[in-house]
């Protein structure tokens, strides 16, 4: 990506949080929601980030699923990788945490980044169709309001076509490759590029070489519900911390809403994205504002700290630095160089 395009995406990214941040503060009474903070019985975030690990574990299950076709990767090497990706898209604008994950994984196993790239697109996508699936269970017991209706509307047409046609290119590898070997040799005139492209691609599908099995995507999905069942669970936990309740289904319906709603660009730790629709759809189903604001910034602060602080913590054991997220970003532009090791 070049440099401008870099800062045009961020200066987006932090005006759409700006102007959802703006909108939670022109609605809230600040004082309120201090004083609903100070009253808070802090205990449930306990058993709430214990069962989001569990929902990362079962992440990285899945990802050690996805990757298997490629190569087979122990859980146990997995899971500092995966935290170490999450803890980058909380703290790195463009999602550069997924970069640094498929960097790391290239390092420590020599599987490709293209390919690496291919599986995280592929979680992407079912985790999208998860969202999609708690809007469509929780409708007979939390119907979606609008506008939120209207997100939902084209989340599903985007989600479903990009499962529709990864799977089309995944089942037809040599007619796929026929195809963007033609496309490259009409739009790459310098052979050497074109030989780089052709190697990206042919790595990026391998990643996606899952998708041809059904078995392997009925296990993709279903490990895809139980990460967010946890994280649903989570949120069930946190609000034990506040004076409200609201069913289950409720909060199947905020992690759905909020989380299509992260897919927008955003500040690094999807600040203000997060944070209005889950504030709106607890105040649909009765949550008085300043109590719905407050049980949303601890949510949102427990989610972000947790795999933060793992996050960097595993940096350190596995030698990674700061300047490896530019390096990353790098090898991905460059077709994937010879990788560094870390130093002890």
């Amino acid at each position: 990506m070049k440099r401008w395009r870099r800062w045009l995406l961020l200066a987006l990214g932090l005006a759409i949080s700006a102007f959802f941040v703006y909108r939670i503060v022109q609605r809230l009474d600040l004082q309120g929601v201090w004083l609903i903070l100070q009253r808070a019985d802090y205990w449930w975030l306990l058993p709430g980030v214990a069962i989001y690990f569990v929902g990362l574990w079962a992440r990285t299950w899945r990802w050690h699923y996805l990757l298997r076709p490629i190569q087979k990767v122990s859980l146990r090497d997995l899971f500092p990788v995966m935290v170490i990706g999450y803890m980058g898209n909380n703290v790195y604008p463009y999602r550069a945490g997924e970069v640094i994950r498929a960097w790391v994984l290239k390092r420590n196993t020599g599987i490709s980044i293209s390919a690496t790239l291919a599986t995280v697109i592929v979680e992407r996508i079912f985790d999208g169709l998860v969202m999609l699936i708690f809007v469509f269970v929780t409708l007979p017991f939390a119907p979606i309001p609008a506008p939120y209706d209207q997100v939902v509307i084209w989340m599903t047409v985007l989600f479903f076509g990009g499962l529709a046609a990864f799977i089309g290119l995944a089942l037809r590898p040599e007619l796929t490759r026929r195809l963007y070997t033609w496309i490259f040799a009409k739009i790459i005139p310098v052979e050497q590029l074109r030989t780089r492209a052709l190697g990206l691609a042919d790595r990026f599908m391998d990643g996606l070489s899952p998708l041809r099995s059904p078995a392997d995507m009925t296990m993709t999905l279903v490990t895809s519900i139980v990460v967010w069942l946890a994280e649903t669970t989570k949120y069930w936990f946190v609000m034990h911390a506040f004076d409200f309740q609201v069913s289950f289904f409720v909060l199947m319906l905020m992690t759905a809403v909020v989380n299509l709603a992260t897919t927008l660009p955003s500040a690094p730790g999807y600040v203000g994205t997060f944070d209005e629709p889950g504030i709106a759809i607890l105040t649909i189903f009765g949550v008085e504002e300043n109590l719905a604001g407050a049980y949303t910034l601890v949510l949102h602060a427990a989610l972000w700290l947790a795999p933060t602080l793992l996050g960097a913590y595993y940096m350190i054991r596995q030698g990674v630095k700061w300047g490896d997220f530019a390096r990353a970003r790098q090898a991905v532009q460059t077709s994937e160089p010879e990788m560094v090791q870390p130093e002890n």
